[in-house]
């Protein structure tokens, strides 16, 4: 780099380069991706980076692309390939005529590549979004505040399998990873993966052979609706620029947790909820779904009394 504090000017982000790192600062415009304005700013290592590349864009602009290590970035993670390239952060937008300046921005970052860029990061090098964060999914809201995850489902979208498994609070010491699916796609939603979860054969997986001993976790079976382990997104619910973040946020939580062996369980939020109207309307919820035939008389009573027994 020339010095420290050159600053490259694109379309909808500036990078600022520094010794050590390179500083994007997203702008937050009306025509700025809404994940950009989410994001804000963020300092990526050069340490994190495995390839720099200047290629003509749309338009009269040419695209600085800073491509980062297979497993440096935890927002990237979690996206598993699934971002528009409108939305890549890696991504800076420049006039036509800045290709000159950008192709020598581009030479200098190749050259602080090392020799461990070709090999993917052993641990996240990027920081992950700061919790406390929360969105609001189609079936419940998810809240994350750097030591819990928890679900809280709504009225209207929630399947009656996740009202009567009650409100859910995990641990993330006891998680294992997230699988996050874009609410731009069909049936998008995001899925806790538990640490050390039940596990069963694949002799019970049509079109697979059991003899090969590999196992399939349950929670990756059951449908997100169904699983009170996973919210699900729908149009307007689970929006990227908010969920993604979220994911990313868990997700580096957990690795840096992974070390420790624990027990899997999930913990109903409403164990520490005391208010009575509160639980005055799940308990009427679970009449209903009790006269609908959808939870039978054992699990009315059960369920009945652990809500009375919060009060």
């Amino acid at each position: 780099m020339r010095h420290m504090g050159d600053v490259l000017a694109g379309i909808h982000a500036t990078w600022e380069f520094d010794t050590d790192s390179v500083l994007i600062r997203f702008e937050r415009g009306i025509r700025a991706p809404r994940l950009f304005q989410s994001l804000r700013e963020r300092r990526i290592p050069y340490a994190a980076l495995s390839s720099v590349t200047l290629t003509p864009g749309k338009r009269g602009t040419v695209v600085l692309h800073a491509v980062p290590r297979p497993g440096a970035d935890p927002l990237l993670e979690a996206a598993d390939g699934q971002l528009k390239e409108s939305c890549d952060p890696y991504r800076l937008v420049l006039p036509a005529e800045s290709e000159t300046l950008a192709d020598y921005y581009a030479d200098e970052l190749r050259a602080l590549l090392g020799d461990e860029a070709s090999l993917p990061a052993e641990r996240f090098l990027v920081t992950a979004p700061e919790p406390p964060m929360h969105f609001k999914a189609y079936d419940g809201r998810a809240g994350f505040d750097g030591r819990f995850v928890s679900f809280r489902w709504f009225w209207t979208g929630a399947s009656s399998a996740k009202w009567k498994s009650g409100d859910q609070s995990f641990p993330v010491a006891e998680l294992g990873g997230i699988e996050w699916r874009s609410p731009d796609a069909f049936e998008g939603y995001l899925r806790l993966l538990p640490r050390g979860a039940a596990a069963e054969s694949l002799e019970d997986c049509p079109g697979q052979d059991p003899a090969q001993g590999a196992v399939l976790p349950v929670a990756r079976r059951v449908q997100p609706d169904q699983d009170p382990a996973a919210v699900v997104f729908g149009l307007g619910y689970g929006p990227v620029h908010e969920s993604l973040p979220f994911a990313a946020a868990v997700l580096e939580t957990v690795r840096r947790t992974q070390s420790v062996p624990v027990v899997t369980a999930a913990v109903p939020v409403g164990g520490a909820r005391r208010d009575p109207a509160d639980i005055a309307e799940r308990i009427r919820h679970l009449g209903d779904l009790h006269q609908a035939g959808l939870v039978t008389d054992a699990e009315y009573s059960a369920k009945k009394a652990e809500l009375l027994a919060e009060l």
